[in-house]
């Protein structure tokens, strides 16, 4: 192909791509909404999302209460989803099912909602605002739909997600001790495991949390010590209960040793 036949297929595309903006602009403003609706799904057959979303979104408040509302409502939230809008999808496809309850596409709803909470979950470190819904909007699903073929891909996810948490409350509890705030690490880490009981990170949230009440001790006033040190050797002795072979053993035992030491040397606690 020569350069002048290369200079005519763009000039061809150039002015297609005007020519059909110069359209669709035309069509945004027009008050024809039968034929809105027509076009959106012509353009949503066509995967032009972006465009589809928003004559859907035009057509939605026209047609509400209407028997097209509900097909327009489910397709307006597919197209947010398709776009990658996973937060708003969430919030749609949450709306569709409480608004349609015996809708055709309700249980597909329900669980593309949950699904859009999940892939905009964001690593642990993060917010986990999306990560709470996700979870709340799975259970609903599975509550609503207990023999669904996604029974079990929703567990997975589930698991994927409540992982994501226990990490997110060990990583935050962790955090106090790392700095060598000492009290709030040791009360962090117990609310950790009180909150997740099963949580992966059992051994080492004992481990710290212990460790946490004894060097808390270790550092206070004299007068303070003693106390502190009954509190820590409690702690201590938590672990081995639950881990009497695990991977700390021989530094809690340590502590358990210069926890009995200072006990003895210490004024009985009143």
């Amino acid at each position: 192909m020569n350069n002048i036949s290369i200079k005519v297929v763009v000039l061809l595309i150039v002015t297609t791509m005007f020519v059909s903006c110069g359209q669709f602009s035309k069509l945004l403003k027009s008050n024809d909404y039968d034929l809105k609706y027509t076009k959106a799904f012509e353009y949503y057959n066509a995967r032009k999302y972006d465009k589809a979303l928003q004559l859907f979104e035009q057509v939605l408040p026209v047609y509400k209460g209407m028997d097209k509302g509900e097909k327009v409502m489910y397709y307006y939230t597919m197209c947010n989803y398709l776009v990658k809008d996973y937060y708003s999808a969430g919030y749609y496809f949450r709306k569709f099912a409480q608004t349609y309850p015996h809708s055709e596409y309700t249980e597909q709803a329900m669980y593309l909602g949950a699904y859009c909470y999940y892939l905009d979950s964001p690593k642990p470190s993060l917010d986990q605002e999306s990560t709470n819904l996700a979870i709340s909007e799975f259970e609903l699903f599975l509550s609503k739909y207990p023999e669904t073929s996604k029974k079990d891909t929703c567990n997975m996810l589930l698991d994927e997600l409540r992982y994501k948490l226990q990490v997110k409350s060990y990583d935050n509890a962790y955090l106090y001790y790392k700095l060598g705030y000492y009290k709030a690490a040791n009360i962090s880490l117990k609310n950790s495991l009180k909150d997740y009981p099963d949580s992966p990170f059992k051994e080492d949230i004992l481990y710290y949390s212990a460790k946490a009440a004894y060097l808390y001790a270790d550092k206070s006033v004299d007068e303070k010590k003693a106390e502190r040190f009954v509190d820590a050797q409690s702690d201590l002795n938590d672990y081995l209960k639950s881990f009497p072979l695990g991977k700390y053993v021989k530094d809690i035992n340590k502590m358990r040793n210069n926890t009995t030491e200072n006990l003895t040397q210490l004024p009985v606690i009143n």
